[in-house]
């Protein structure tokens, strides 16, 4: 069974593709269900992928990446996820928010801070959640205030990727109180781990994703200098608007391949047992729940792949963005809702793939953004 075939593929992102596909059977594919069951963050095949060349490799080129765009990192993810969500994670969270510095950073930000990541010699992350808000994006309380040639930052952050690994983070925080631009009061920073009044935790431990590692962290009058904030001052909320429309391209690829690795453990599992006498396989029920499954994917693979190309042409890029993310990553809990009931009793073995799976795809539904803001954004921002 070929679910992610390269047929619908854009020609030039097939070589990373298949680049994507060999290292995720060589090295994530047989190291799931330990790191999944051990929980820890899976710094040797994070290494591994860097010396594959397929770590942040969406940095453009004159900055040491490869310049990957957003159709080559699709069908990247869709690979990863395949063979294990968790992992997977934790190798594209290496460059996370990265993109916006090479959008908007000066050029000493980008070759002090970017070309250390695509050189591989540094993490990131993006710090945008905190305890108390989620995917308001105008209601975050996190403050940045100027002081002399400094910025003071106060507050917390959570759910943050390498937010104790990284090197530096991208910090979104509070610039103005102005009521009546309620999206010109937020600005973007490149903020060092290792700068006083920065401290981090890893949160307690998740369902899903147990391979990638989220943080809570607090800012103590944590000081930067002042040409760390990233493009102009007011600008935070719309810069990051942008990159969250690419993201949820990429969490589509994340939903595609959590369902793959869900259709497929489902239909090897009923054409490998017997039940009243038959073959699983033959029961009409059976079939039609299988036949059910592909149709989904497929319906979702063919949106998601249509709105890389849109975001790409950057052609009501919101909206297809937010289809994508919300189509892909529901159709991943349905198909492995779908499996589930197929496997029966042995669905609820915590060895199995697919109860790690089934516990995966409650997670990407919520993050960049829960599917119900989704639904807002979608008809909100529909062609009309």
């Amino acid at each position: 069974m070929e679910l992610l075939d390269d047929g619908i593929v854009p020609e030039h992102a097939r070589e990373v593709k298949a680049e994507a596909r060999e290292f995720a059977a060589e090295y994530i594919q047989p190291n799931a269900e330990e790191y999944y069951r051990r929980g820890e963050y899976p710094w040797e095949i994070l290494e591994a992928g860097m010396d594959a060349g397929l770590i942040a490799q969406d940095i453009p080129e004159e900055y040491g990446g490869k310049g990957l765009d957003l159709e080559e990192v699709l069908a990247v993810a869709e690979e990863f996820y395949r063979a294990d969500a968790g992992i997977a994670l934790t190798l594209q969270l290496a460059s996370f928010g990265a993109e916006i510095l090479a959008d908007h950073g000066t050029e000493a930000q980008k070759e002090e801070y970017l070309r250390p990541v695509a050189e591989n010699e540094q993490l990131t992350g993006l710090a945008v959640s905190e305890p108390e808000t989620g995917s308001d994006l105008a209601g975050m309380t996190t403050t940045a205030e100027q002081d002399g040639d400094e910025w003071v930052l106060n507050g917390e952050k959570y759910w943050i990727g390498n937010g104790v690994e990284a090197d530096w983070v991208t910090v979104y925080a509070k610039t103005d109180d102005d009521p009546d631009n309620r999206y010109g009061n937020y600005s973007l920073f490149v903020v060092p781990t290792d700068a006083d009044g920065y401290d981090a935790e890893h949160i307690p431990e998740k369902m899903g994703f147990r391979a990638s590692k989220q943080a809570h962290i607090e800012f103590n009058d944590c000081r930067i200098p002042e040409e760390n904030l990233i493009g102009a001052e007011g600008a935070g909320f719309f810069m990051l608007a942008e990159f969250f429309n690419h993201g949820r391209v990429i969490v589509g690829g994340h939903g595609l391949g959590l369902a793959a690795a869900a259709i497929e453990e489902a239909n090897d599992f009923v054409h490998d047992r017997e039940a009243f006498g038959r073959d699983v396989a033959d029961f009409q029920a059976v079939q039609h729940t299988l036949a059910e499954m592909r149709l989904e994917f497929e319906a979702a693979r063919a949106l998601t792949w249509r709105a890389a190309s849109k975001v790409k042409a950057s052609d009501d890029a919101g909206f297809w963005a937010a289809l994508a993310k919300t189509k892909s990553t529901e159709v991943a809990a349905e198909c492995a809702e779908q499996g589930m009931k197929l496997h029966g009793g042995r669905s609820v073995l915590a060895d199995r793939r697919i109860a790690r799976v089934y516990r995966d795809v409650r997670i990407p539904v919520i993050y960049e953004g829960a599917n119900d803001i989704q639904r807002n954004l979608i008809y909100r921002q529909q062609p009309r």
